[in-house]
């Protein structure tokens, strides 16, 4: 029991860290107003360009550079449509999360059984040697490090910046802001952007250090499962941080559950992180709208 718990921290932490890359970046783009459900293809064109930037260099880290330039450009078509061309958010960010799908898939069909130098791991020296705890948080790549590092910092930008200022001045009031002397417009597309970047960030753990490989729609859902998240966690980079964890955990659960060979379909296991959105989304959805921000309201709940 011990030692399924754990491989289920150990495998959590690294499980939850595509998804809280994802999520913080959607928290940034919900923060300014803009929901982006093509967080999902994001991460795609983050993974499959940073892999295939990595097979030929054999450098993950310009594999990382390419993924977060990746997820930032097709984000930026879902800002050019949404914001300049004020197209419906829900169906610009489906359009994108299947073309990414479709693009990634044609492209990445070479690369499916190509070998890279991945990601390596890194020990915190003296924290990494600590009994039990230090293999648990301390024996991770750097991509697990900046993620859970990058929440309390995208938390202090936004709550202690005049930049984070701006930013949830147009996520409350876009008419406001204006009157105001910013410009709703260049504050969405950089909050849009930057949220790509984290997304396609996430796909370069996937597919650089969690994988290791490339497989066609490798993004799994995550990239729903991180917009579901932003809600549960009330906008909140730091509420993320759990929201991720726990959903990696289900993750590493099921795959310790399938690996120790206990009698449960497969299938069914692979259910249980969208299960348990769905049972998230109908326990405290509802709870949640009081801390959205106003300008959201018209996305999620019609209101013009």
């Amino acid at each position: 029991m011990l030692g399924l718990l754990y491989a289920v921290v150990g495998g959590g932490i690294r499980a939850g860290t595509p998804i809280l890359y994802a999520t913080l970046g959607e928290v940034i783009a919900e923060r300014a107003g803009i929901v982006n459900l093509g967080v999902e293809g994001a991460i795609l064109a983050g993974a499959c360009a940073g892999f295939i930037t990595t097979a030929h260099t054999q450098n993950p880290w310009l594999g990382i550079a390419a993924a977060a330039l990746a997820g930032g450009a097709a984000s930026l078509v879902h800002a050019f449509m949404v914001v300049t061309l004020r197209a419906n958010q829900i169906a610009s960010g489906l359009a994108l999360m299947f073309l990414c799908l479709g693009v990634t898939s044609f492209v990445g069909r070479p690369y499916v059984a190509v070998k890279i130098n991945a990601v390596p791991q890194l020990a915190i020296p003296g924290l990494s040697d600590i009994p039990v705890v230090g293999g648990l948080f301390f024996q991770h790549d750097a991509l697990v490090y900046g993620a859970y590092l990058l929440a309390p910092l995208i938390w202090i930008v936004l709550t202690f910046t005049k930049w984070g200022l701006a930013l949830r001045a147009v996520g409350e009031r876009p008419d406001v802001a204006f009157a105001a002397g910013l410009s709703p417009a260049a504050i969405q597309y950089a909050a849009v952007v930057a949220g790509g970047i984290l997304a396609g960030l996430a796909g370069a753990h996937l597919s650089l250090a969690y994988a290791r490989s490339w497989v066609e729609g490798m993004s799994n859902g995550r990239g729903f499962i991180a917009v579901a998240l932003v809600i549960f966690a009330t906008w909140h980079p730091l509420r993320s941080v759990v929201g991720a964890l726990v959903f990696g955990a289900v993750f590493a659960l099921q795959l310790q559950i399938q690996a120790r060979g206990v009698a449960l379909s497969p299938y069914f296991l692979d259910m249980t992180p969208y299960l348990l959105t769905l049972a998230g989304l109908l326990l405290w959805g509802r709870t949640r709208r009081y801390a959205m921000p106003e300008a959201l309201k018209s996305v999620f709940e019609g209101v013009t």
